[in-house]
């Protein structure tokens, strides 16, 4: 094996050498951190390089983005939290539904009392035999019954509203879990950035996002029993008025924001 010779003194850099190198790779680090990294991660450019580069757009872009899910992260937890100590809990909700239903199916299940007696017929009774009982005839006196529960076939809606710049709204539809309804938005006047999700229960689901969109339709279908629905938020320099249309099997629908 052969082993490198050390090298002597005189091959190795002096100090002026080193601090030379160090002070230009600190020199170079600077530069790409004022007309690069800045420019494009947080749209500060104080050379103006970063904007003929291309670069400040991409910043302004990324920083936008960072405010607006920010944003919209804060407007859904306080949706949240305003909801829970004003409204009744769904589950309590449904749990009063089921039980007037219940009641309902009890009142009609319930069979008309026959009368006392029947009549016997004489030619079908003979000396020491008791006369079968006779057959009910439907001219038979019946007891009224109580009448029986409305099927639900769904409901139908329709709201506007008008997001001044930056304004944000919520409506939500109160639906049992495996519930569906139709659903069309549009936006007069610009665009706007939504977030479906649904809440109850101590559960929550995202069904979709969106940025800068003139509209949108589909079926929402509940994951669990809760609210369910939809935010939107103008992040235009402009008013806009949003209309949504509903359709389908939900108990209630409001504005929550």
């Amino acid at each position: 094996m052969y082993n490198t010779d050390l090298p002597s003194r005189a091959d190795l850099p002096t100090s002026a050498q080193l601090k030379r190198s160090t002070m230009i790779a600190a020199l170079t680090a600077l530069a790409l951190l004022v007309t690069v990294i800045m420019p494009s991660e947080y749209a500060i450019d104080p050379t103006g390089a970063g904007r003929l580069l291309g670069l400040t757009r991409m910043g302004e872009i990324k920083t936008q983005l960072a405010a607006e899910a920010a944003a919209d992260e804060m407007a859904s937890a306080k949706a949240s939290a305003e909801r829970m100590t004003q409204m009744v809990p769904p589950a309590e909700l449904m749990a009063r539904m089921d039980r007037i239903e219940n009641l309902l199916v009890a009142m009609t299940a319930q069979q008309p009392a026959l009368p006392a007696s029947q009549p016997a017929a004489p030619d079908d009774v003979t000396v020491g035999e008791i006369a079968p009982a006779m057959p009910i005839e439907a001219t038979a006196p019946q007891v009224a019954e109580a009448p029986a529960p409305a099927q639900t076939t769904g409901r139908r809606d329709e709201m506007s509203f008008t997001l001044t710049p930056g304004q944000g709204i919520e409506v939500k539809l109160v639906m049992r879990q495996g519930a569906k309804a139709n659903f069309a938005w549009t936006v007069d006047g610009g665009v706007v950035n939504f977030d479906a999700h649904g809440d109850g229960g101590g559960q929550s689901v995202s069904y979709e996002k969106g940025r800068s969109v003139p509209s949108g339709e589909g079926v929402m279908e509940a994951a669990f029993d809760g609210n369910h629905g939809w935010f939107w938020r103008n992040r235009g320099d402009s008013d806009v008025t949003l209309t949504i249309q509903t359709e389908g099997d939900y108990i209630d629908i409001k504005r929550l924001i």
